[in-house]
């Protein structure tokens, strides 16, 4: 046999017997895996009062000049009227009586709501720094302890003092504040670029599965729960929770070398892969807080966030309300119908992160076009249905029910566009990034609630389009923006140490790739 030919033989036998690095049954997916998990219970906390409140209050009629609500709790119709329509709905005959015992108008309920979002607002920064600083694993438990307790003691003390509530879930937003922050933080030490797609959505569909089981289960136990039915959704979730705590502190680590039972394999595959960023591990390094700001792959994400949250946020506080004020559902049919849409969006989050690393690994698109395409279908599609919901008379709410969930389907898409960009452009400062991002957007978890509730307070169709008609204009601002300002590449401030000749050639090659339509690198891991 020539020596060449079995120089080649040797070299294969030996990739054959090459241990190979771990895929689904490895450490990094199981941290995506547990990190789904606990995103289950993030929005579990974050929406779990938007379904209870609805059977906290005490039904009441209301009427005004323009309109007129009447229900029958024990009956099976629902009549609703104003100047330019008529609606009777038939509806399905409650088994239980309204057991609402407060007496809280529309302004108190949009106040309560919105309260999260006061605590919310103050940590994501902070936490995705300190998540850097101290560790991510850290960070986020802790956080998330101290949000079930809040979860947990709201029962008592709504029937104390209505204040106390306020004071609860603004220690809620508080301590979950730190979540997205912290969880960006470790998959810039964890996920491998061509990976990053994937690891990271199904991640963050947890908290689509949260929205799901919340408005389902939620709807549920309103009616057969315990402790008054409502009571129950408080210490369910709280409960359940707790077991996903012990997940996170077993299986969970702020790095591949820090953790004991990676392999090897694995631990180098992950640091070579990462490249000279691996070295996020070094917290004595400083945040290049004015670079960050300069920069526009910065706020390409800051209004993709603003505006994506505005429509997320007005969706998941005032769905429920909807579903009962102008499509006429009963509180078991509300919180299975509001979940729906959530279940669509399950799917494509999922898919969005698989179709968005095959496009990169493919080399079809450039990380820059691949974010830029999956975020702007997204905002563009969820326009468009929502725009078509308000159009939909109750007499054919069922309709309303389809658009409003490809509405959030398309939505599902931003998990291969801006919530993974943050990790490419800078993934040593993802959490720092991430918190910033997230600050901006969470004035509309703040405002939307206020917002919805003035401008339905007569609780009409015409009103409700007015709400959605909002949430799609804004959404058509994210898409403008975003897709102009997106980067793909990291950038210069974002670098271990100052940029190679080689390092800057990669960026103007990918940058001249954006500009012809093709990807010029000459491997994958350039590519990126």
């Amino acid at each position: 046999m020539p020596k060449s030919q079995s120089t080649m033989t040797e070299t294969i036998a030996a990739e054959e017997t090459k241990p190979r690095v771990p895929g689904y049954c490895s450490y990094r997916w199981a941290i995506s895996f547990v990190g789904f998990l606990g995103f289950i219970f993030v929005y579990a906390f974050r929406i779990n009062l938007s379904l209870a409140i609805v059977c906290m209050v005490k039904v009441t009629n209301t009427s005004t000049g323009t309109g007129s609500w009447s229900e029958a709790i024990n009956g099976s119709l629902v009549e609703y009227s104003n100047s330019s329509e008529s609606c009777i709905a038939e509806m399905e005959t409650q088994t239980t009586p309204n057991r609402g015992e407060f007496d809280w108008d529309k302004r108190l309920q949009s106040r309560l709501l919105a309260a999260f979002f006061y605590g919310y607002i103050v940590t994501p920064i902070p936490g995705g720094w300190l998540a850097r600083k101290v560790g991510c694993r850290k960070v986020l438990g802790v956080g998330m302890f101290l949000c079930i307790l809040s979860t947990v003691l709201v029962p008592v003390c709504a029937r104390i003092n209505v204040n106390l509530v306020f004071f609860l879930r603004i220690v809620a937003g508080l301590t979950s504040g730190v979540s997205f922050p912290a969880m960006h933080c470790l998959w810039g030490r964890w996920a491998p670029p061509l990976e990053r797609s994937k690891l990271m959505a199904l991640c963050y569909s947890g908290s689509s599965l949260g929205n799901i089981l919340t408005l389902a289960f939620s709807g549920l136990l309103c009616a057969n729960g315990f402790d008054n039915g409502w009571g129950s959704i408080f210490y369910i979730f709280g409960a359940a929770s707790l077991i996903w705590l012990f997940l996170w502190i077993y299986l969970v680590y702020d790095t591949p070398r820090d953790h004991p039972r990676i392999s090897e394999i694995e631990r180098d595959y992950i640091e070579e892969a990462i490249g000279d960023n691996a070295a996020i591990s070094d917290r004595r390094r400083r945040t290049p807080w004015l670079a960050m700001l300069k920069s526009p792959a910065l706020w390409a994400c800051v209004t993709a966030h603003f505006c994506n949250n505005w429509t997320n946020y007005t969706l998941l506080t005032a769905l429920p309300t909807y579903m009962k004020e102008v499509l006429k559902f009963d509180i078991k049919q509300n919180g299975f119908l509001s979940a729906v849409p959530y279940v669509c969006q399950f799917i494509s989050s999922v898919l969005s992160g698989q179709v968005a690393d095959f496009l990169r690994e493919q080399k079809i698109l450039t990380t820059r076009s691949t974010r830029r395409v999956m975020q702007v279908t997204a905002f563009v599609g969820a326009a468009v249905f929502l725009v078509a919901t308000g159009f939909v008379q109750c007499e054919n709410r069922m309709l309303a029910v389809v658009f409003l969930s490809l509405a959030v389907t398309f939505k599902g898409l931003e998990r291969g566009g801006y919530m993974a960009n943050h990790v490419d452009f800078g993934p040593r400062f993802a959490g720092e990034l991430y918190g910033i991002t997230n600050t901006v957007a969470t004035i509309p978890g703040m405002v939307t609630p206020l917002v919805s509730g003035a401008l339905t307070p007569n609780k009409t169709q015409e009103e409700w389009q007015l709400v959605f008609f909002l949430c799609a204009g804004v959404a058509m601002l994210g898409a403008l923006v975003f897709g102009t300002l997106v980067r793909g590449n990291v950038q210069e401030w974002a670098l271990l140490t100052k940029p190679t000749d080689t390092e800057l050639h990669l960026n103007a090659k990918d940058s001249e790739a954006l500009t012809n339509g093709h990807d010029s690198c000459n491997n994958k891991k350039n590519f990126v």
